[in-house]
């Protein structure tokens, strides 16, 4: 099961709104055949390893990161292949969350005789997660990440903040770049730093449109500039507005090549929930939050924030007027304050990664 997790986590941003699972055939002790979903419309990771494995998958047995589907969608029920492959066994780690068919490709698999077990893994679980809020709620799982200093800044008093974090954490951040579906920052972000907003590879390459995660921009009065350099990366941009934008600047984003969606709220600013929807529609499974402190702030406020991916440098930056990373109006009281109670740890490089699950609880 380790190895279809690391299977599909390889496939993660390339398979949406589909999930990313893995797949891994076993015939007397040795591995016969592997694979993971590929794009929409292609084969998924049960066709892929079975075809790998061919004549080998009789008798033997299926280890799948997901229950497997048994519905028509762009590819006919991956339960049908497994039956005529004659695969004896099947063991999956995460029940289907979709309510219309959830135990319905388990099921079907029992009917016809095969041996069919759930052995859970935190790690399918966490592959999955997007997957399973998005096909529930029809929202993205939206991730909030930032990176501070040990004294809770995310820059220096005069706004520099090139870098708080060492290279391999930075490498990190590429990665989730690549796994999520979109990346979200706000106007101020995008005017102070002039964002290129892509996930590269470890030359520094942008990757090719089609792994690029969709960029967002929360930006009401439609003041991102036509010349930023994101609009001239590969991949989408939406620059999400909000009431009464000006229709030249508009324009003139739009000729640039942004595409242009408003959801006013109050005050003019851009109503979060409004445009969750409207992206979970759209097939985006995972958004990336990157900032800045008052977008991760409204976002905190709003309890819209999934998990949390906080880099800690080794640092002291000080300075009573220098940025922390989430604004907002925050909690009044410490029972409050929103919890991280499945928190995790990990250094990288001479950084820390906090992760972790908000959830409010009683002190």
């Amino acid at each position: 099961m380790a190895q279809a997790v690391a299977l599909g986590r390889s496939a993660l941003g390339s398979t949406s709104p589909n999930p990313a699972v893995g797949a891994v055939i076993i015939r007397n002790d040795r591995i016969v055949g592997q694979g993971h979903t590929l794009p929409p419309g292609q084969a998924h990771a049960e066709i892929n390893a079975l075809r790998q494995a061919g004549p080998d998958a009789r008798d033997a047995t299926l280890h799948v990161t997901l229950e497997p589907c048994c519905h028509h969608g762009r590819t006919p029920p991956c339960t049908d292949a497994i039956i005529a492959a004659g695969i004896r066994r099947v063991i999956y780690a995460v029940t289907d969350p979709n309510p219309r068919v959830s135990g319905g490709g388990a099921a079907a698999l029992r009917a016809a005789g095969i041996t069919v077990e759930r052995q859970p893994t935190p790690e399918a679980a966490e592959l999955h997660e997007a997957f399973a809020k998005h096909v529930v709620t029809g929202l993205p799982f939206v991730v909030a990440k930032y990176a501070m200093s040990l004294d809770g800044k995310i820059a220096t008093r005069s706004g520099d903040s090139m870098w708080i974090t060492a290279p391999p954490a930075r490498a990190r951040v590429q990665q989730l770049r690549k796994e999520l579906d979109a990346i979200m920052v706000g106007i101020g972000t995008a005017l102070a730093d002039d964002p290129q907003l892509t996930a590269r590879a470890a030359d520094g390459a942008p990757l090719p449109s089609d792994l690029q995660p969709v960029r967002i921009i929360l930006d009401s009065s439609a003041r991102t500039p036509p010349t930023s350099r994101m609009l001239r990366q590969p991949g989408q941009t939406i620059i999400a507005t909000g009431h009464g934008a000006d229709p030249t600047r508009v324009a003139a984003l739009q000729n640039a090549g942004a595409t242009i969606c408003a959801f006013p709220g109050p005050d003019n600013r851009v109503n979060l929930t409004d445009l969750l929807i409207h992206l979970g529609r759209q097939g985006i499974v995972s958004l990336l939050v990157e900032g800045g402190a008052a977008v991760l702030g409204a976002m905190q406020d709003a309890g819209l924030i999934d998990k949390v991916y906080a880099f800690i440098a080794p640092i002291i930056i000080g300075g009573a007027r220098a940025p922390t990373p989430i604004a907002g109006n925050g909690a009044t009281v410490m029972a409050d304050a929103q919890r991280l109670p499945r928190a995790a740890i990990e250094q990288i490089g001479p950084d820390w990664l906090i992760t972790g699950y908000p959830t409010r609880e009683d002190c």
